[in-house]
């Protein structure tokens, strides 16, 4: 029996990994139900090219994940990169973030933005709901513009019935004096959380998981699919057939596709009840040099298929052959049939093609990755519920962390955190209950996909 068993190779999973041997703790296993680590912080190389699964950049705001990603990356492999993101609407790119840089949209657009601003009710209660906080701190203008179109199509969800509580650090507020600015002149104003992000030279963002897995004294377990998780027993069956039994767990899987596994009618229950946005991420390699000088842009307007897409080789010029260019195209989509997704993605790739004049031969590459659980919705169900779901799953000794394992919106640099909180916090439990030992353990792993003892 291994005492902690992370289940996912993920970027918070790792980090766990990684957090809890820096304590000096080994007895753990991590088990990854993919071909190769990292979750949907991954890389694919084909032909030359390299994609990720969409844009994963980072953005860094706390001084130990700043230290770590230094440590982990090297110095001499970090692109420090200025953000040049755009909105595109009413056939016009502005600069993002849309509510200070309104200059070049059509007239009455900025009128109808600036009024709905200066109008707006104020209100000393905090609002509940996303189409309240807009309203509150934004106006009409800019909710019926920007903000609950870009929403509607990205979560494919009614923005009514959403919660105002992701919002926090994500949505950059504004000022008059700020719209104005952004409406008289182009000049671009620069703010909020990923103003300024990094990414790695070379190797995509494969290369942070690549090094933080080298770090690790315990192997990855790969092709490792949890199938069902007994809590009276304490064991995990695998699709495999094998099983494992554990004293703790870190869980950085789906949360619903984790309670679904559960021994338990009430968690599948809840299970049902947790809601995310599917997408498709459509890459395209490029045979045309300095494709565009944008990094990313949002697409808010209905008649686009995809609400984003981005240029891969403006974060790192290594992830393209020498005169090419490449770039992702996100669908989102929800409660779609297998043909309804393609079709949606072959609608995409005509409108991009249209958009940048793109002709046949130019694309020399291309695949579709496919990301089931991509954008968690923060419906009121959730609101109510996940906090007193996460409890109790600590209250059976399982901690579940992440974007996904936690239900939540988050950047890598949250992801890293949670790994590093919940192995200190794991560290002080097992010592308060007298059974963790600095003794250096160790497992017999015979192979890349062995488990440990097997019950």
């Amino acid at each position: 029996m291994a005492k902690v068993v992370i289940i996912g190779a993920g970027l918070s999973g790792l980090s766990a990994a990684y957090h809890l041997e820096k304590k000096g703790f080994s007895d753990y296993l991590i088990i990854e139900k993919e071909a190769n680590s990292g979750g949907l912080c991954r890389s694919i190389r084909q032909d030359g090219f390299t994609f990720d699964f969409t844009g994963h950049l980072l953005h860094s705001s706390n001084p130990y994940f700043s230290s770590l990603l230094l440590h982990l990356l090297g110095s001499d492999n970090v692109n420090k990169i200025m953000r040049r993101s755009f909105i595109y609407s009413h056939g016009v790119y502005t600069p993002y973030p849309y509510q200070v840089n309104l200059h070049g949209l059509p007239l009455k657009t900025i009128l109808d933005c600036i009024e709905g601003f200066v109008k707006r009710k104020s209100s000393k209660k905090k609002p509940k709901l996303f189409a309240e906080w807009v309203l509150k701190n934004f106006g009409q203008g800019l909710a019926n513009s920007f903000f609950f179109p870009y929403q509607r199509k990205l979560l494919q969800y009614d923005v009514r019935k959403l919660s105002a509580s992701w919002t926090g650090r994500f949505v950059p507020k504004t000022s008059l004096r700020q719209m104005l600015a952004g409406a008289l002149h182009n000049n671009g104003q620069n703010i909020g959380y990923n103003a300024t992000f990094l990414y790695p030279r070379r190797g995509g963002i494969q290369y942070l998981i690549d090094q933080f897995v080298k770090k690790l004294n315990t192997q990855v377990i790969t092709n490792c699919s949890v199938a069902t998780i007994d809590l009276k027993k304490r064991i995990i069956m695998f699709k495999s057939g094998e099983s494992i039994s554990f004293d703790l767990i870190i869980n950085t899987m789906p949360l619903n596709e984790f309670l679904f596994g559960c021994s338990s009618t009430s968690l599948v229950q809840a299970a049902n009840k947790l809601l995310c946005t599917s997408v498709m991420c459509l890459n395209l390699g490029i045979e045309r040099p300095s494709f565009s000088d944008k990094q990313w842009v949002y697409y808010p307007e209905k008649q686009y298929p995809f609400y984003r897409l981005g240029f891969y080789n403006t974060f790192s010029s290594a992830m393209v052959p020498q005169g090419c260019s490449s770039m992702y195209i996100e669908c989102s989509y929800r409660n779609k049939s297998e043909r309804s997704i393609k079709n949606l993605v072959k609608a995409a790739r005509a409108e991009v093609k249209k958009l940048f004049n793109l002709s046949e031969d130019e694309i020399v590459v291309e695949n579709t990755l496919s990301i089931p659980h991509a954008y968690v919705i923060y419906d009121l169900w959730r609101e109510r519920n996940l906090a007193k779901l996460l409890v109790r799953l600590e209250q059976e000794g399982i901690y579940s962390i992440g974007r996904y394992g936690a239900w939540k919106y988050a950047s890598m640099q949250e992801s890293v955190l949670d790994g590093r909180n919940v192995a200190n916090k794991i560290i002080v439990q097992l010592a308060c209950r007298n059974i963790f030992s600095f003794k250096q353990g160790k497992h017999d792993i015979k192979g890349p996909h062995r488990l440990t003892d097997v019950v």
